[in-house]
């Protein structure tokens, strides 16, 4: 099956889907793969997540969901590409578009930096959505901190690693065809959207969500390194110090509870001189996590909209590199 794809073409694919999401985004939110995703995981959550035995229950829902996902991935493309080619290759551009978040994150973040500039329990609501701390009593700077943090992780998360592992499926595809980036991207896309909605630290989660936060961690460990590397690349093209940015992530790339986290929030802290990190609370219970970066200027608005501004960049660069090296590649080999 895809035995006539060529590297040349999923790559072509990759980047139209990197275009159709810096352009339009997330406009069709009900039947977005994520979203469906994200039912399935409530569904089997709430019928799973009680008595004995949690995290081996845990492990299951995360099979099934992986499994669905592939299944459905591989079964929706055999159909197309049988039957009705053109819509094979619009519906892959469209699926892996629907993996990146790099528009509908950027409109998020800015939402709430319009907000602190009007009201400030409106910022605290806005900022709710994109992050699982307490966000009810968050001051300014909290806020913008908060906001800040999740634009830096989510680069990775929601734009970078999705790209990756796009990336992954393009050279697999010539070995194993149904294996390919489509596929890839939205089986990471599950494994990332299992990780947010039960990989807490906190009841209910604590055993139930223990595999699925351990398996995230596993597939973002070469995604959050390279990207925060991409991050740096970025941030020095828009003239932000990515000198500075290199210190900070050498030194605190490591604080944070997370493996990964800390890696692209200490270049985005090391970028714009500020300082993240800190205490938060969750679900009533109060996080220690050591800070980030040096608070050589003090936190501002514009530090959101700097944030995003580094994930688009990195999300460019990244494409350019790798389309250029894939074609090259895909030239050599006839494929």
């Amino acid at each position: 099956m895809f035995n006539e794809m060529t590297m040349g073409q999923w790559t072509i694919m990759t980047v139209c889907a990197v275009v159709l999401d810096l352009i339009i985004g997330d406009p069709l939110a009900q039947i977005h793969p994520i979203v469906l995703i994200g039912r399935l995981i409530g569904f089997l959550t709430k019928k799973m997540n009680h008595g004995g035995a949690r995290r081996f229950k845990g492990f299951v829902m995360w099979l099934i969901v992986v499994a669905v996902t592939m299944l459905c991935t591989i079964g929706l493309q055999y159909l197309t590409f049988l039957y009705l080619r053109p819509v094979f290759y619009l519906i892959n551009v469209w699926l892996l578009a629907m993996t990146l978040a790099e528009k509908s994150l950027k409109q998020s973040v800015l939402d709430v930096a319009d907000a602190l500039h009007q009201n400030i329990e409106e910022a605290r609501i806005k900022v709710g959505y994109l992050v699982g701390r307490d966000t009810t009593k968050l001051d300014a700077d909290e806020i913008i901190r908060a906001t800040v943090e999740t634009t830096a992780e989510n680069t990775i998360d929601g734009v970078l690693a999705p790209y990756f592992y796009m990336l992954i499926g393009i050279g697999v595809s010539y070995f194993v065809p149904f294996l390919n980036p489509t596929v890839f991207a939205l089986v990471y896309k599950a494994v990332n959207t299992m990780d947010s909605m039960v990989g807490y630290k906190q009841e209910p989660f604590t055993d139930f969500g223990c595999y699925p936060a351990k398996i995230d961690d596993v597939f973002n460990y070469l995604p959050a390194r390279l990207g925060s590397y991409m991050m740096m690349i970025g941030g020095a093209l828009l003239g932000y110090d990515a000198g500075n940015a290199l210190r900070i992530y050498q030194r605190d790339r490591w604080n944070h509870k997370s493996p990964n986290a800390g890696h692209p929030e200490s270049v985005v802290a090391g970028l714009l001189h500020i300082r993240l990190g800190g205490d938060n609370v969750y679900f009533g219970e109060v996080v220690h996590k050591p800070t980030i970066g040096d608070a050589d200027y003090p936190l501002a608005v514009s530090d959101i909209g700097q944030a995003s501004t580094i994930m688009t960049t990195s999300e460019i660069v990244m494409v350019v590199v790798s389309t250029a090296l894939f074609l090259a590649i895909g030239y050599a080999l006839g494929v």
